[in-house]
């Protein structure tokens, strides 16, 4: 069975406050739908919990300079992703990647990761770095196919007794644009 093309409506939209419950809501679907099997479903809800708080991602928004990208298929919203500052000022971060599952496999994922590298390099950013668990094997392949490598495995104790276990990922995004 194919799946349809891209919808000829399709939109990026960069989030606000007022859409902070909407993402919360998209990334409990997403996570209890793709993380099973990868992380134990404990572990899937302590960090919803602490990284989709509304408080969480209002600080987020308005004060760690995060930028919530919304994809839109029509009035759909049907992904996001978010990136921000890395660890040096010509580094940019992507802290989030999202696409509702019944979504995938139309290379909207690979578009939504376009425009947030087309942002960061606007936004004077040289390369862009991220962490995925090193089980994620379909979000590894996405990443791969769009140009990211592996560069390091880091461990981190992210509280309530979880470890990530994830490789960080790196791409560099030519000459910087400023506009």
């Amino acid at each position: 069975m194919t799946k349809p093309h891209p919808p000829r409506d399709l939109q990026i939209v960069r989030a606000s406050t007022e859409d902070i419950p909407a993402v919360a809501a998209l990334a409990g679907v997403i996570w209890r739908a793709h993380y099973p099997g990868i992380i134990s479903p404990a572990q899937i809800e302590f960090m919803l919990e602490k990284m989709y708080a509304a408080a969480v991602l209002k600080e987020d928004l308005t004060h760690r300079k995060i930028h919530f990208e919304r994809l839109l298929a029509g009035r759909e919203f049907i992904g996001f992703a978010a990136w921000g500052p890395g660890p040096a000022h010509h580094i940019g971060r992507l802290h989030k990647l999202y696409l509702h599952p019944d979504w995938h496999g139309r290379g909207l994922g690979s578009r939504l990761l376009q425009h947030c590298q087309d942002e960061a390099r606007r936004s004077g950013m040289r390369q862009l770095i991220l962490t995925v668990n090193k089980r994620n094997t379909k979000g590894i392949a996405a990443y791969t196919r769009n140009g990211f490598e592996v560069t390091a495995g880091v461990v981190t104790d992210f509280g309530g007794g979880f470890l990530l276990d994830d490789f960080v990922m790196a791409k560099d995004l030519g000459a910087s644009v400023r506009q």
